[in-house]
């Protein structure tokens, strides 16, 4: 009996450690090889009004880059101290951490709770929590990691290189004061609003207007140029949007009407909860 006890604790973790990686492995590899649901897809807009979106976004970023950038950051240095602090503290939202960190917790600890033998309720109500902050944790990741890589390839020099110049370039060296160019913090910060703003429609207003305070923080606080901004809202936003449009294909978190209109499901709640659990203990005292 000693024996066994003693060996007990060993057995629990390493039981414990293989059942979290095998539902881990097991979700994802589900999730990411879901086929698009048939007649289900999300309406992406007219190619025609695609088209006038990208031109207008790539006029925005010309416009910016050519007559704003240079001097814009030439008044920025003129900002009072105290107001460039706050917007200090206003730029450190944009940092990819605030959000993937608790979203990636999350998802661990269903992972290493859901268990295959629970009552069909549990895991349903584990797996659409599941669905619902792997898009979000997604929806912020992929455009982000996505940007961290190109703008270090894009190389362009940040305001505050001596002897600045804003057509100032070196492509491919892999540095942070030539990573200027999308800026990462509005691309984080526009991707959050996009999927905060799909997952929860009446919030768009308050997510939008937060992350274009998050972009001027950074042209506040020395560290992009405008036009950089514009590149990281339209890499966020545009990122956020195939990722939702992803799920939605699959009929995962959202479901697409005949119009192709977009409409997020509902979030697992207590109250369901509590019928369901209700429903099938009825079931099965009847069965």
């Amino acid at each position: 009996m000693s024996g066994g006890s003693r060996l007990a604790p060993g057995r629990l973790s390493s039981g414990w450690s293989v059942r979290f990686m095998h539902n881990a492995a097991v979700g994802w590899s589900l999730l990411l090889r879901q086929p698009p649901a048939h007649g289900h897809r999300a309406a992406w807009p007219p190619r025609s009004r695609l088209a006038w979106w990208a031109a207008g976004s790539l006029l925005a970023f010309v416009v910016a880059k050519v007559l704003v950038d240079a001097w814009t950051i030439g008044h920025v240095r003129q900002l009072p101290a105290p107001l460039v602090a706050i917007f200090g503290y206003v730029t450190d939202l944009g940092l990819s951490g605030w959000f993937l960190v608790p979203l990636g917790t999350a998802l661990l600890l269903i992972a290493a709770v859901s268990a295959p033998d629970a009552p069909r309720y549990v895991r349903d109500t584990w797996t659409a929590l599941s669905i619902r902050i792997g898009f979000l944790f997604l929806a912020v990741a992929v455009p982000g990691l996505t940007v961290s890589i190109v703008k270090r390839l894009i190389g362009r020099a940040r305001p505050f290189v001596e002897g600045h110049d804003t057509f100032a370039y070196q492509l491919f060296v892999w540095r942070p004061d030539y990573a200027s160019l999308p800026s990462g913090h509005t691309t984080t910060a526009f991707a959050v609003a996009v999927a905060v703003g799909a997952m929860w429609p009446r919030a768009r207003a308050v997510v939008f207007t937060l992350a274009a305070l998050i972009g001027i923080s950074r042209v506040v606080v020395g560290a992009h140029h405008p036009s950089d901004i514009v590149a990281g809202a339209v890499f966020g936003a545009m990122g956020a949007l195939l990722v939702r449009n992803w799920y939605v294909d699959r009929r995962l978190g959202f479901v697409a009407a005949p119009d192709g209109s977009v409409r997020a499901l509902r979030w697992p709640s207590w109250q369901r909860l509590r019928r369901v659990a209700r429903r099938m203990r009825w079931q099965e005292r009847t069965a």
